[in-house]
């Protein structure tokens, strides 16, 4: 059974940090576990590089926008390759597929009558590329913060505002398509407090994806990141690689940060209803990574990079305790302390031990091999109670994967290792031998 992936495309206004690795971490563990059970797994990440913010970057830096958006894409799937991820495609926006994409949709949704020319003049905010359109002048972003500036431009607009019921429907039918339920609720009340028109081109800034036939017109950037999705498998190609992007649409499982859930559980259906396509099957949204219990960001000074950490504590030490410290779904914090002691007491001192220990029993006791079971030797009979606990752990370890309760699911395993531990102690194996 084929099963599409996705992580967030990551903006590309600086280098892959610790949260963003979390997300793509979190993918891969996926994919491999699909992939156990015998799932055709496709996985897509990749980088998102139009907008307002990014432009600003590039002049900041005194860079051309292709050569600053490659130096931080090459930078993301650099870091991606050094920690052993195993995605299939890594798409960038800039990519002249993915405008040939974007363009598709746009047309497919124009001739369907759900997007229109008009005019702008309201507050957006530069950081998160997002209008915001209960605000006034001088007023913050409600999502960063930060100070929204005012603009007035031609736009082209999507028809949001005729999906408020045909969305509503989609989140009653379907209660898993956002996850987790508390971020569902949030979603649905703010679906039903009305929907808005959206402007999906710009005319005042230049880094994008031009409109065609349309001079200064060029996407904004929720219409053309969300589509890079589609376009990493190949829509609005040659009839070759459509085909082959039908195989495996929609896509299974969208993962993104909770800040970005809006634009995946709101626009990202609509556009595709508008286009007469397929929608994706789950959306589940995970919170932030804090450092010290704060957001991590340029301007605290308390960015995190995952390269280093997994240099000095290997790659599967720090999957293994962002995966085990970490409630999926929940904010979570990282800690230099907490992960050491984590390694420590669960890979060092707890499977680390007990690996030792039972390979040294085995090649002290054994000659080096494992002993299969004597029938006329109660001494060597297996325990039922280690057999029938390690059955539970199984079952309880893939249940735990199937709802994306990793945390959980290491606990199940530990328990196993615990159980392990206890049984050489009261039997005392090298007494036996």
């Amino acid at each position: 059974m084929k099963y599409f992936l996705t992580t967030p495309l990551y903006y590309v206004n600086a280098a892959p940090h610790i949260g963003h690795a979390y997300s793509t971490i979190i993918a891969d563990v996926i994919k491999r576990f699909r992939r156990m059970k015998g799932d055709d797994v496709f996985l897509v990440t990749g980088t998102d590089e139009h907008g307002q913010h990014v432009e600003r970057a590039v002049k900041a830096a005194g860079l051309q926008p292709q050569e600053f958006t490659d130096r931080i894409a090459g930078a993301y799937r650099s870091t991606w390759d050094e920690l052993g991820l195993d995605y299939d495609s890594f798409i960038r926006t800039t990519n002249p597929q993915h405008h040939r994409t974007v363009q598709w949709l746009f047309d497919r949704c124009r001739k369907n009558n759900f997007i229109y020319k008009g005019q702008y003049t309201g507050q957006y905010c530069v950081n998160c590329e997002l209008y915001v359109n209960d605000a006034g002048p001088g007023d913050p972003c409600p999502n960063c913060g930060r100070v929204t500036e005012t603009v007035t431009e031609e736009n082209f607009f999507f028809k949001l505002s005729a999906f408020e019921g045909r969305l509503l429907k989609l989140y009653e039918d379907h209660p898993d398509f956002i996850q987790p339920e508390a971020r569902r609720n949030e979603v649905i009340s703010f679906v039903r407090s009305g929907l808005r028109d959206l402007s999906i081109t710009r005319t005042s800034i230049k880094w994008g994806i031009p409109v065609p036939a349309e001079g200064r017109h060029v996407f904004y950037v929720w219409f053309d990141a969300l589509i890079g999705y589609m376009s990493a498998l190949g829509f609005g190609g040659d009839a070759a690689q459509v085909a082959q992007a039908e195989k495996l649409w929609p896509a299974d499982l969208h993962l993104v940060g909770k800040e970005i859930l809006r634009f995946h559980a709101v626009y990202w259906p609509a556009f595709l209803m508008a286009a007469g396509l397929p929608i994706p099957k789950r959306i589940f949204a995970h919170g932030h990574l804090l450092f010290e219990g704060e957001k991590m960001s340029k301007s605290r000074g308390n960015i995190v990079r995952p390269t280093p950490v997994a240099r000095v504590m290997g790659v599967e030490g720090l999957r293994y305790y962002l995966l085990r410290d970490i409630v999926f779904g929940q904010d979570g914090g990282f800690s230099y302390d907490a992960l050491v002691t984590r390694y420590n007491a669960d890979l060092a001192n707890g499977l680390g031990n007990l690996t030792s220990r039972t390979l040294t029993m085995i090649n002290k006791y054994c000659g080096g091999t494992i002993q299969g079971v004597i029938p006329d030797d109660p001494a060597g009979a297996p325990d039922p109670e280690i057999g029938r606990l390690a059955g539970e752990v199984i079952s309880q370890t893939t249940a735990c994967f199937e709802n994306f309760e990793f945390s959980r699911a290491l606990e199940a395993v530990w328990s196993l290792q615990a159980a392990v531990d206890k049984y050489i102690v009261t039997h005392k194996p090298w007494e036996l031998a």
